[in-house]
């Protein structure tokens, strides 16, 4: 019966693996094509055409269908993908010293803000180019392209609040009918110059490169278009599994894309002029307004995708102490990985707006586009190389056999994208190295406070030893939890107390919440309980980074182990709130710690983001110089 259950639920699986993995790489047949031609001013000839479509196809092979799909989808940290997954995984490794790993954790963050430069540019160019359609059917609308690309994306970005559940029951079907259609079309035109499907034979792609070098070189920089989104086969991984991702793409993605690929070149070998929009001159006349509507619909899917990454991204990093604490809401009460973050998505809306503002049309777009896929790309094929000597220790020769053709290819790609930085390319980076900054920052400013801390403590046994031999500290009845990040040392929220309220609770219960490098920590391993004396516990509360962080419910737990009963309006929150003095002398740049500082200001407060009572929590003020 479990058996006949998994048949069942594996085809449901599948349908919706293809609208949520596959929507941003789904929409590249819109553009990429043309942006190939376009980038470096070929002729359209059966030498050029069959030799585009002879990388498309190969580089697709390699890149996305054996790198991807079948190497990187193998390293699941339980079950889970993406760039800090990875990340997590590599630094797990004892054949790294420790010292060395700053630089995995570097690796991981550029990878890291390039996915949000990624995030911003994806829903722009697929709406931008899904609308372009209308100039063919109708020209005298042209102006009403950009307003239009902005309404759309202001019904999505507002609709974020209230999760995508109901939206994401019609992604699948809506997905699956949009790579038929888009296969189809191809088929529809292959039919008519079947002599395009040689393009399977690498010759084309090698006399292309040996006839024209400088010119395949600058054509490689629009062909990595044709594999945007292929990260997000690995990042959504968790959601779905390996199988589903996997037989989504072999049987119904990449026959696909191919297909549509063809099918515009075979278009263009017989029509060269329709080199101003392959996609859309592929279809009949009769099916042009509904093909815009599905490719509309296509977009704003892509785009949901990679919003929803973004999210992920973000409460991953806040999760594993790489980012200040933001407001993060649970739209769905059944799915933990439904999240929406305020700040981040109106982030988001306001900088896809300014891009379209900016770049008009997706042609001007598609110059800033490939930079951040070819640098995460090349990021997430370094981290997999390391992980394969560090952690599944593969011998030197497979590792150089593996790693060594995906190096020289994703080089290619960055160089070759390198050259569109002046035209748009800027934009990525500029935003890459925005975030970059204030991951590290935050990273190393968390560093000089806990060291601060470290060195103005007091051990908390000796603090113990204290109390108890005969100090006239008075006791006073309840329970009173003291959250720190510190948990051998005696928080400042509790020496505060003594020194401004001259007493202690009958019950003082000092709680500390670790993060772990998995997604998702078992119930049974939660909490870990510690009794340091009659009036002094400690308590610490795990949670995987995509666990749903809650405090309550933990600490009963605990209770529960502990034999106490468990009442919340018999408990106080004492929280120390720190505010941290910039002094010169060691540490950060002084405009690094600054910035360090106005994060610490702005983070939400740790009782929003544990989901503490407010009216049970007492909030303690410290002075901290970095």
């Amino acid at each position: 019966m479990q058996n006949t259950a998994k048949k069942v639920a594996l085809p449901v699986i599948t349908l919706a693996a293809l609208g949520v993995v596959f929507g941003d790489i789904g929409t590249s047949p819109l553009y990429a094509l043309r942006q190939c031609f376009l980038t470096a001013h070929l002729a359209i000839t059966n030498a050029t055409v069959l030799g585009i479509l002879s990388l498309i196809f190969w580089c697709m092979m390699l890149s996305i269908s054996f790198k991807y799909v079948t190497i990187i989808m193998r390293a699941d940290n339980n079950g889970e993908g993406g760039i800090m997954s990875l990340l997590a995984l590599n630094l797990r490794t004892n054949r790294i010293a420790e010292k060395k790993k700053i630089y995995l954790i570097a690796l991981g963050f550029i990878g890291a803000s390039l996915f949000f430069g990624d995030g911003i540019i994806t829903p722009a160019i697929s709406v931008l180019s899904a609308i372009e359609g209308i100039s063919i059917a109708t020209p005298m609308l042209n102006h009403w392209l950009e307003p239009l690309s902005i309404g759309i994306l202001a019904g999505l970005f507002l609709v974020q609040r209230h999760g995508t559940a109901t939206m994401g029951k019609f992604f699948g079907p809506l997905t699956l009918l949009w790579f038929l259609s888009i296969g189809a079309l191809g088929v529809w035109s292959i039919s008519q110059t079947p002599f395009v499907l040689s393009m399977i034979s690498p010759h084309w792609a090698f006399n292309f490169v040996v006839e024209q070098p400088y010119v395949a070189f600058l054509t490689m920089g629009a062909v990595i278009l044709t594999m945007t989104g292929g990260e997000a086969i690995y990042a959504d991984m968790g959601h779905f599994g390996r199988l589903p991702i996997r037989l989504a793409w072999f049987i119904v993605v990449l026959p696909c894309l191919l297909l549509n690929y063809a099918g515009q070149g075979a278009l263009l070998l017989r029509n060269p002029d329709a080199i101003a929009n392959p996609f859309y001159m592929l279809v009949p006349e009769w099916a042009l307004f509904p093909m815009i509507g599905l490719a509309t619909a296509a977009a704003v899917i892509a785009s949901q995708a990679v919003i929803t990454g973004v999210f992920s991204m973000v409460n991953q990093a806040i999760q594993l102490r790489y980012l200040p604490r933001l407001t993060v809401r649970h739209t769905s009460d059944v799915e933990q990985g439904q999240i929406y973050i305020p700040f981040i998505n109106w982030v988001l809306f306001i900088s896809v707006v300014i891009l379209i503002l900016l770049f008009k049309n997706s042609a001007n777009l598609a110059s800033a586009y490939g930079v951040a896929v070819t640098m995460t790309m090349l990021c997430g094929t370094i981290l997999i190389t390391v992980l394969a000597y560090g952690v599944w220790r593969w011998p030197l020769w497979k590792i150089i056999l593996f790693a060594t053709p995906f190096l020289i290819l994703d080089f290619i790609f960055v160089a070759s994208t390198s050259l569109k930085i002046i035209s748009g390319g800027w934009v990525p980076i500029m935003i890459g190295a925005v975030l970059f900054t204030i991951l590290m920052t935050w990273k190393d400013g968390r560093e000089l406070v806990f060291n601060r801390l470290q060195r103005d403590s007091i051990p908390i046994d000796l603090f113990i030893k204290s109390v108890n031999s005969g100090s006239e500290t008075k006791f006073v009845p309840g329970d009173a939890i003291f959250l720190t990040g510190t948990p051998n040392i005696v928080p400042h929220a509790m020496l505060h107390n003594i020194k401004h309220n001259k007493v202690l609770h009958e019950r003082n219960i000092i709680v500390t919440v670790i993060t772990k490098d998995i997604p998702y920590v078992g119930q049974e391993d939660r909490v870990a309980v510690e009794k340091l004396d009659d009036r002094f516990y400690r308590i610490t509360i795990y949670y995987g980074f995509k666990d749903k962080p809650s405090i309550t419910p933990a600490l009963k737990q605990a209770y529960d182990e502990l034999d106490f009963e468990f009442d919340l309006m018999q408990v106080s929150f004492f929280i120390s709130r720190e505010r941290i003095i910039h002094t010169v002398g060691d540490g950060m740049a002084p405009w690094r710690e600054k910035l360090f500082i106005s994060l610490q200001r702005n983070t939400s407060p740790v009782s929003d983001f544990y989901q503490i009572p407010t009216n049970r929590v007492v909030e303690l003020g410290s002075q901290i110089e970095i």
